[in-house]
């Protein structure tokens, strides 16, 4: 696949495995990435993967990354902070409450929230995908003013009525939502089809 790149920004919510897999698929697929990770997304990383280091994330997202470009939070100069460098949109998988806030209030203060930032006044699509249980009033009231600025909320929610037998096929139903809203024409997962599976077990 070719194209301008897809902003993926990885942050301090639990989901690592979410981030994982679905930069595998995005590098396997030759998907051009620009690749964000805050620090509290490595700590989270770290914690839930095992991964703490670039060469570690590389290696466990298939050791492809012809495609993938990274950046440091930090550096809010960088190409995504800019409308004039081209996108095909971003995604913030997990995203962060805290994130989610600073995007819903405009705020900006890092590479991450700048891009998100850019890719609303831009009118380009941003998949903002939080994992948090339960939701305060002060959560929703976040995440209705990103849906209201334009941004797709879409939880690490995953569904059971393909009766996944298996942690990677439950991570795989959320990977496939994100995908879909990213346009791409990956399948990962079967589709609804009107008729549950027969039961294994």
């Amino acid at each position: 696949m070719t194209g301008h790149p897809i902003v993926m920004a990885v942050t301090g919510a639990s989901g690592a495995p979410y981030a994982v897999r679905l930069l595998e698929v995005l590098a396997r697929e030759r998907v051009p990435v620009w690749l964000i990770v805050s620090a509290h997304g490595w700590r989270l990383l770290m914690e839930e993967c095992g991964i703490d280091s670039r060469a570690a994330l590389e290696r466990g997202t298939g050791g492809h990354w012809e495609t993938v470009e990274l950046f440091e939070d930090g550096e809010r100069g960088a190409k995504p902070a800019s409308g004039s460098a081209r996108t095909a949109g971003m995604v913030i998988c997990p995203c962060s409450m805290g994130t989610l806030s600073a995007i819903a209030l405009g705020s900006s203060r890092s590479l991450i929230e700048r891009a998100a930032d850019v890719t609303l006044k831009e009118r380009r699509r941003l998949i903002l995908v939080p994992r948090e249980t339960p939701l305060s009033l002060v959560h929703l009231k976040n995440m209705v003013a990103a849906a209201e600025a334009g941004a797709t909320v879409l939880p690490a929610a995953p569904g059971f009525y393909h009766r996944p037998a298996a942690i990677g096929e439950l991570v795989d139903f959320l990977v496939q939502r994100i995908l879909d809203h990213l346009g791409l024409d990956v399948a990962l997962v079967g589709r609804w089809s009107g008729k549950a599976p027969p039961a294994t077990r």
